[in-house]
């Protein structure tokens, strides 16, 4: 460091509060010592940091989301709060294996980081993560722990379905259906409560909510069962983007146009289903990356010392695509 400030032309301070982001320095000067440390190859002694300020300037991220779908977003979104306090994720996929999961941190706890994120692929209950009695804080995204005390934080799906029916709704959609993913699953009553709700703000009759798995052989089926009831719809709410996916196919395939005679709307916003759907598929996005910022900066004002507690739920927000768009009213 002493090699820095000297060709830097400052004191050893000064390169301290730059590599560290603290203090009040002015921008050239902190530019210029970020160009001396890079063209010397310099890298603090995270140890020696670790010792002065008592925290690792690292972070553990546990989830069962093995391909990723719901954990990657809260990550990127995690990490870029993070990267400018200097602090790097070390990330465990424990499947659905507790005992595999307690040894993930385990190891994180051995590596003394500073807090932990818990997330998963689907945000239902689950039992707090046992820290051992360390006192790190733990922040759950897009997963529920049952325990009063502990911060969570949750996409609204009551309030994406409702927003997205209120659409529909100003659409001029009467007959709007809703197919959905098995009943066990949280997410799919609070998405249904917000179908309903939306449903009788407008005065308008409900349809049987219809459950099955998520895919879309149960979108084109669902589709069918309606079309074969002769319950034809005008709109359909999907419980995720591939239930929308199978229940255009079907419609279409039937010789209705969507979004002229049908619309539809997915839920989760994943790309690789709502772009290659024909016409696009319209879906309510969780806002994922938008959690991970915000689980970044609580866990940040919890590693400083403050206590949050609660759940917290992120509003959705609609993405329009084809599916939902249609030139004029009948």
């Amino acid at each position: 460091m002493r090699d820095v400030a000297s060709a830097a032309g400052v004191s050893v301070g000064t390169v301290s509060k730059v590599l560290n982001n603290t203090g009040t320095i002015a921008k050239a000067t902190r530019e210029r010592v970020i160009e001396v440390a890079r063209s010397m190859n310099f890298r603090p002694n995270s140890l020696a940091k670790s010792l002065h300020t008592g925290l690792s300037g690292s972070i553990g991220l546990i989830s069962n989301d093995s391909f990723g779908r719901f954990t990657m977003p809260i990550m990127e979104g995690l990490e870029a709060v993070l990267a400018e306090h200097a602090i790097g994720v070390f990330m465990s996929n424990a499947t659905d294996d507790p005992e595999l999961e307690q040894r993930h941190i385990d190891q994180l706890l051995a590596k003394q980081v500073d807090g932990i994120v818990v997330t998963a692929r689907r945000a239902d209950r689950r039992p707090p993560v046992d820290l051992r009695g360390v006192g790190i804080p733990v922040v759950y995204v897009f997963s529920n722990a049952e325990d009063r005390d502990a911060l969570t934080l949750l996409p609204d799906d009551e309030g994406g379905g409702k927003l997205a029916v209120d659409h529909l709704v100003a659409q001029g959609r009467k007959r709007i259906a809703h197919v959905t993913g098995p009943q066990d699953f949280v997410a799919v009553s609070l998405r249904a409560s917000g179908y309903l709700a939306a449903l009788e703000d407008a005065g308008l009759d409900a349809m049987p909510v219809m459950h099955g798995p998520w895919s879309e052989a149960w979108g084109r089926e669902a589709a069918s069962q309606l079309l074969d009831r002769g319950e034809v719809p005008d709109a359909v709410l999907c419980g995720n983007d591939q239930i929308g996916r199978g229940c255009v196919e079907a419609f279409r395939d039937a010789g209705h146009r969507v979004p002229e005679d049908i619309a539809i709307i997915g839920f989760d916003n994943w790309p690789v289903m709502t772009d290659a759907c024909r016409p696009p598929l319209s879906s309510v996005d969780l806002q994922l990356t938008e959690l991970g910022q915000e689980a970044g900066r609580r866990l940040l004002a919890m590693i400083g010392g403050e206590r949050q507690t609660g759940t917290i739920r992120l509003p959705c927000r609609l993405e329009l695509r084809g599916s939902t768009e249609r030139a004029a009213l009948p």
